[in-house]
């Protein structure tokens, strides 16, 4: 059974006639040519699919597009502000060499996006010393065990993890900076 639903991807709104049964995933890449979310094993074991639906990571692959939308849902297209300039992360993997052949890259890039936003709410781990503290600092340790479900086939999770850790801190930086300079102000 076919169904007109609109998708909103990276900003845009997309109308579409899909059959009921189409994942998101298919509906991103071959309906709206999308191919930054790849099809890895297509049973949401590896990662590749990886998109951010609401702010929060999932695996296209296993969600139904006539789910979704209402729903607010960018790629590894959508995540750079504007034209001309990398997100922070694409940036970071790419100075890190945190990837070899890319074919896991943009679902591991858009994973940590979600990661690092789950962790700026206080989500814990199962890794976390403290479940109930409301700060969650992001050791190697952490970030490895909250990227667990991005499999990267050919062995670049030795600068994902440096990647991941100085993107936080480029963060954290900035932040500092910023609220000095508002302390500064009469």
């Amino acid at each position: 059974m076919n169904l007109e639903i609109t998708l909103r991807v990276n900003g845009a709104e997309h109308p579409l006639v899909i059959d009921t049964r189409t994942t998101l995933l298919d509906a991103l890449r071959e309906r709206l040519g999308l191919t930054g979310p790849k099809k890895g094993c297509d049973h949401g074991q590896c990662g590749a699919c990886t998109v951010l639906l609401d702010g929060r990571r999932i695996n296209s692959c296993l969600a139904l597009a006539v789910a979704h939308q209402d729903a607010q849902i960018i790629t590894i297209e959508g995540l750079a502000a504007d034209g001309d300039h990398l997100h922070p992360l694409q940036q970071s993997f790419i100075d890190h060499d945190a990837f070899q052949c890319g074919y896991c890259t943009p679902g591991q890039i858009c994973s940590a996006v979600g990661m690092l936003r789950e962790a700026e709410a206080g989500w814990p781990s199962a890794v976390s010393a403290d479940l109930t503290a409301s700060h969650i600092t992001l050791t190697d340790e952490e970030i490895r065990e909250r990227m667990s479900g991005n499999l990267c086939r050919c062995a670049a999770y030795a600068n994902i993890v440096p990647a991941i850790r100085e993107a936080v801190q480029q963060a954290h930086e900035a932040l500092r900076i910023q609220q000095v300079g508002t302390e500064a102000q009469p």
